[in-house]
């Protein structure tokens, strides 16, 4: 059995004194889990998803020494080879290295979503920035128009951000 316990200890090490960025990755990873569960995805692509809750921004890194900017265009080019060096090193299988590289390089492409690993990570990746970036309730609705699908998703968004 795999654990993600030991995807969290390596990028913890990776991102080491950088604690928004372990912060960061911890709520996605709570909100994908949480969403992934209520919304009963069966134990693979549970797994799958939270392995790339986890290492979701793992290109910011790079991006920054790169192009000295964390633009979700970079990290979705940074993410990937940097994922599947650590994922490697932890013996996952070839299959889930490519499927979690493949959602790293697309959680910031909101347009044609039709998996629902890629659904959730992208909508607990949102639930996380509203908070950090502390967006308006007209952009939260706006987001939640636009791109959140998931039943758990759009209840835990109206709980977080619309209810007094």
């Amino acid at each position: 059995m795999i654990q993600t316990g030991r995807v969290i200890a390596s990028m913890i090490d990776y991102f080491a004194g950088d604690a928004r960025r372990i912060n960061h990755f911890m709520k996605v990873y709570g909100f994908a889990k949480t969403i992934g569960e209520l919304e009963q995805l069966d134990e693979r692509t549970l797994l799958i998803l939270e392995v790339a809750a986890v290492t979701h921004d793992i290109g910011i890194k790079n991006s920054e020494i790169k192009y000295n900017s964390s633009a979700g265009c970079y990290q979705q080019t940074e993410g990937p080879p940097e994922a599947k060096k650590l994922l490697e090193d932890l013996w996952f299988d070839k299959e889930l290295i490519e499927r979690v590289c493949w959602l790293i390089a697309h959680h910031h492409t909101y347009d044609d979503i039709v998996d629902i690993d890629c659904q959730i990570l992208i909508e607990a990746d949102f639930l996380v920035n509203a908070y950090e970036d502390d967006l308006s309730a007209e952009a939260v609705q706006h987001v939640e128009q636009l791109i959140f699908r998931t039943k758990t998703g759009k209840r835990l968004l109206n709980e977080m951000y619309t209810k007094k």
